[in-house]
């Protein structure tokens, strides 16, 4: 089921995977054959330390639809991911881990779903029936859900699960970048995506080792805060860095004033600490708001790719300007 456009771009980021690729690749395969539709499978080779690149170039060389991609080196999951979705050309672009323990078996379906509900542009994976046994990985995945369903208003069970469908004009909004690709929901809800959750099969990992590990909760947690300003302040952040200064500037400049009445009263104000606290938030306040400023400069930067001009031009002279006589002298009356 290979063509010159394929209707199904499944991205998968590989990184020492070499134990799990051949099985990968030939039941990535048989699932999509039942789709009846064309399909590319674009496996993205994030530096891996193993054998995963060759493996992923001998598996290319006998099966077409496969299409590696090598990173020179370690990325990370989102630079891997926009890798892939830089080069996809499916209609439906379809995300899963390359560990097997989402299902390929359940792209079938998804991608049935989303012919049949064209008002649908995103289909979430839920792993209702999660198979890790480490608590270490199921606790804090559980936190992190809810706290970001809360923080960014986009209701998901599973932010976690790699395999997600969607179409083609979602991901063409958005970019990524950092470690955004846990938070592809909110990008794409944000892009104007309308998002549905479905549960999915989850299997055991019986191969390789796991990339991940407890230190990824605090991760989450400052690229949560990242996101939250993104999605309030990013055309505005002169509210959020000017509100901040303000509120500190306020008090400090009172306080300046009060030890300034107090000083023409002729009391001494060197020695006490509301000086130097009143100084700091003045500072700061500033400091604040001019961030909030240059930021602001930032955002008409972005909206405007090619800069202000330093001048314009007109296809010739303007008319010339009536002499002081014809513009003293109005219509004549009748």
């Amino acid at each position: 089921m290979t063509a010159a456009v394929p209707a199904i771009s499944v991205v998968i980021p590989i990184y020492n995977e070499a134990e799990n690729l051949p099985d990968l690749v030939a039941r990535v395969g048989d699932a999509l054959e039942r789709t009846g539709k064309p399909f590319e499978l674009i496996c993205v080779d994030d530096g891996s330390r193993d054998d995963s690149a060759h493996i992923l170039a001998e598996l290319a060389e006998r099966t077409p639809w496969l299409r590696p991609r090598f990173l020179i080196r370690n990325y990370g999951q989102t630079a891997a991911l926009q890798a892939g979705f830089d080069v996809a050309r499916g209609q439906y672009i379809v995300t899963l881990d390359g560990d097997l323990q989402n299902d390929p078996d359940d792209i079938p379906a998804l991608i049935e779903q989303m012919d049949n509900s064209p008002q649908i542009d995103m289909i979430s994976g839920w792993r209702k029936a999660r198979q890790d046994a480490a608590l270490s990985r199921k606790l804090p995945s559980m936190i992190a859900n809810r706290l970001i369903s809360k923080v960014t208003g986009v209701r998901l069970h599973d932010y976690g699960c790699a395999l997600k469908v969607y179409r083609r004009e979602i991901i063409e909004r958005i970019q990524l970048y950092g470690e955004l690709h846990r938070f592809i929901p909110t990008l794409a809800a944000e892009a104007g995506a309308r998002i549905v959750e479905v549960p999915v099969r989850h299997h055991a990992r019986t191969r390789g080792t796991s990339k991940y590990g407890i230190d990824r909760t605090f991760r989450v947690a400052l690229d949560l805060l990242l996101i939250k300003f993104l999605m309030r302040y990013l055309h505005r952040p002169l509210h959020a860095f000017g509100g901040i200064g303000l509120w500190l500037l306020t008090p400090g400049a009172l306080s300046l004033a009060w030890l300034g009445a107090l000083k023409l009263m002729g009391e001494s104000i060197g020695g006490r600490p509301l000086l130097l606290v009143a100084i700091m938030l003045c500072l700061m306040g500033v400091q604040l708001i001019a961030i909030g400023v240059l930021g602001e400069i930032l955002i008409r930067v972005y909206h405007e790719p090619k800069g202000r001009e330093l001048y314009r031009v007109q296809d010739g002279p303007r008319p010339r300007a009536p002499d002081a006589g014809d513009a003293r002298s109005g219509p004549s009356g009748g």
